[in-house]
């Protein structure tokens, strides 16, 4: 696959892989730095629903492997061009030091939404990363 097929962005988190999981996984939590609402189920084959002010994001989890990834599905209801389930988000946590980068790689979105998705994931993890500094 082309590196320009690929949507990645990265951030470092003054927290360890532990402390940030839960924030990729838990209904309660994720919605401290991405969508108003999620509907969870953290396990191969499980639910992955957000929910954002103006749009749905619907998957499926692929991979759970706490403290360091999760990958699941993502698409947006209604969508043509990125139905539910079209793309894969894989989340890769690597501790450094007493920190964690935060690696996102978002692949299989068509070429018109990589740069809204790119500014979405980028401000989102900021988001994240803030959820440890304040």
């Amino acid at each position: 696959m082309n590196t320009a097929e690929i949507v990645k962005a990265t951030i470092r988190i003054a927290a360890s892989p532990e402390e940030v999981f839960p924030y990729l996984v838990d209904p309660a939590l994720i919605v401290a730095w991405i969508g108003t609402s999620a509907d969870l189920n953290p396990q191969p084959g499980g639910v992955f629903a957000l929910d954002f002010p103006t749009t749905q994001a619907r998957g499926t989890y692929i991979s759970v492997e706490p403290p360091e990834r999760v990958v699941f599905t993502w698409g947006i209801p209604g969508n043509a061009a990125l139905p539910p389930g079209a793309s894969t988000v894989e989340i890769v946590l690597k501790a450094d030091g007493d920190e964690t980068i935060v690696e996102l790689t978002h692949r299989d979105l068509p070429s018109e939404l990589r740069p809204s998705h790119r500014e979405g994931w980028e401000a989102c993890l900021e988001a994240l990363r803030k959820t440890f500094t304040s």
